[in-house]
């Protein structure tokens, strides 16, 4: 099984670095939990984000937030519409599945044919 997070959308901010003070690197990442097993594939409700300035090459951590980079994160994740949660389902699975339902249904009908009359 591995999880990842994918970036489900970048957002440019237009407030000064807390670290190098610019006002033109400043960036914040949505990503989403991705799970992928042998047999399934699935995008969770589980989100992650994410600041880092292009400027300082700095991840920008919410101790280091001032109020206008918490006012601006906090309207972000407002019109932050996330992807829908989904699962799919490989061709293992179904094989799977196939091969179940073919020996229940193989020991169903020699039951029904070796009965006494």
């Amino acid at each position: 099984m591995s999880e990842k997070l994918i970036t489900v959308k970048e957002v440019s901010l237009n407030n000064n670095c807390p670290e190098c003070f610019s006002k033109e690197g400043l960036e914040l990442t949505f990503k989403q939990k991705f799970i992928e097993t042998k047999f399934s594939k699935s995008i969770t409700q589980e989100i992650a984000t994410e600041m880092f300035c292009n400027v300082c090459n700095t991840p920008i951590y919410p101790v280091n937030w001032t109020e206008d980079i918490e006012r601006v994160y906090e309207y972000q994740m407002k019109a932050f519409t996330p992807k829908k949660a989904s699962k799919k389902y490989k061709s293992n699975f179904w094989i799977i599945i196939g091969i179940v339902a073919a020996v229940i249904i193989a020991a169903i009908v020699l039951a029904v044919t070796n009965l006494p009359v």
